[in-house]
């Protein structure tokens, strides 16, 4: 199949019906009313070319997109989305699936309710999916000519229901179980995450090590201090019991970290003490059939690209307790030979982390980023942020 057939599912894309292909016993939570978008992205390949004719395009007119995780919340996002077609849809729909007035609380806050991970997960899905409405109307070539996404964390949800694997609602019920059951695992246990920005020097193993000594000695059984995010180049976010990351700040030093910093998040993400997660996230993967991905998506626990949709629930579970290889997906999606041109670059969501981020991996594939905003509104025909 094309990659052109992502743009033609994406303009036809949030189209409302109230059939559901799958019975309320097999698929017990969304409530009907959800977008079919995987079912439009096969109606549109019919008879379309083989999807292995648009790598031959020139890399310059491809495009990747990448959405954002969780961090990247602020009360307001939406607001510069709803003038575009069908986004108002998008959010009835998700008001239907969570049992809740998301778009209002996006808006309005407060902002410690929309920092909860039970909430600003699938605020952050819904608002990126939400830019990618935004950016098919400004420039639809962009869609049309997309060749890979990947997806931060949760992000990896909205780049699977853009790529069609998972239809919107089934997508966006399966991120309301996580950050649930995420929100209920962080609650059991004093943890965090920790930025952490070093130098070639740095040692982060030895210091996880040493922080869970720390730990030992303090009486906690079994602690856990290890890296949950590769970002860049000597820049990880380390997950863990609050005491081990304290530990880390007070003798960053030691360990030759320029600067760490405590996340405002909730709990120890992307390490064990997520365990209790994973089967509740397991057992509704298990109802979506998933879809072969109509562009290449990349895992972050393998920091590269899916290759086979029956592993897709498998990763997406393990994603859980496993760090995010971004770093490793950033140089799997933009290593090329040198003179070799790069695609453009969307980060659809709110923030522009990911963009930052981007420009610390690979300074020359940065050069073609764009940001599509969720905040301010702008005029039809005006192109999103460079």
């Amino acid at each position: 199949m094309s990659v052109r057939v992502a743009r033609a599912a994406w303009a036809a894309g949030w189209r409302w019906r109230a059939g559901r292909t799958r019975s309320a016993a097999s698929f017990p939570g969304p409530p009907p009313g959800g977008a079919r978008v995987a079912d439009l992205l096969r109606d549109a390949a019919a008879g379309d070319a083989p999807r292995e004719a648009a790598a031959r395009r020139p890399p310059g007119q491809c495009s990747v997109l990448l959405f954002p995780g969780q961090g990247s919340q602020a009360v307001g996002m939406g607001r510069g989305l709803l003038r575009y077609p069908r986004v108002p849809e998008l959010y009835a729909a998700a008001r239907r699936v969570l049992g809740y007035d998301l778009l209002e609380l996006s808006l309005r806050g407060p902002q410690e309710a929309l920092d909860r991970t039970a909430h600003c997960q699938p605020a952050v899905f819904v608002a990126s999916l939400a830019a990618v409405e935004k950016l098919n109307h400004l420039q639809p070539e962009v869609i049309e000519n997309c060749v890979a996404a990947a997806g931060f964390s949760v992000g990896e949800f909205a780049a699977l229901v853009f790529a069609g694997v998972m239809e919107f609602s089934e997508g966006l019920y399966a991120v309301k179980i996580r950050a649930e059951a995420m929100q209920a695992a962080s609650d059991a246990v004093p943890s965090g995450m920790l930025s952490v920005l070093g130098r070639p020097e740095s040692r982060f193993n030895a210091a996880c090590l040493e922080a869970r000594q720390h730990c030992e000695s303090l009486g906690i059984e079994s602690p856990v201090c290890e890296v949950a995010n590769y970002l860049f180049p000597h820049c990880r976010v380390v997950s863990g019991h609050l005491e081990a990351l304290h530990f880390l700040q007070k003798h960053a030093a030691r360990y030759h970290f320029r600067r760490a910093r405590l996340l405002p998040v909730s709990g120890a993400f992307h390490t064990r003490l997520m365990e209790p997660a994973v089967a509740p996230l397991a057992d509704v993967l298990r109802t979506v059939s998933l879809r072969e991905p109509l562009v290449s998506v990349y895992s972050n626990v393998l920091g590269s690209r899916y290759r086979n949709p029956k592993h897709i629930a498998t990763l997406l579970a393990k994603q859980l307790v496993s760090p995010v290889r971004w770093e490793q997906t950033m140089h799997a999606i933009y290593e090329r030979k040198k003179g070799t041109q790069f695609p453009r670059t969307f980060e659809v969501g709110p923030g522009r982390q990911l963009g930052a981020v981007l420009k610390s991996c690979n300074l020359q594939a940065w050069k073609s980023y764009s940001h599509v905003d969720v905040d301010v509104d702008m005029e039809a025909d005006e192109a999103p942020d460079a």
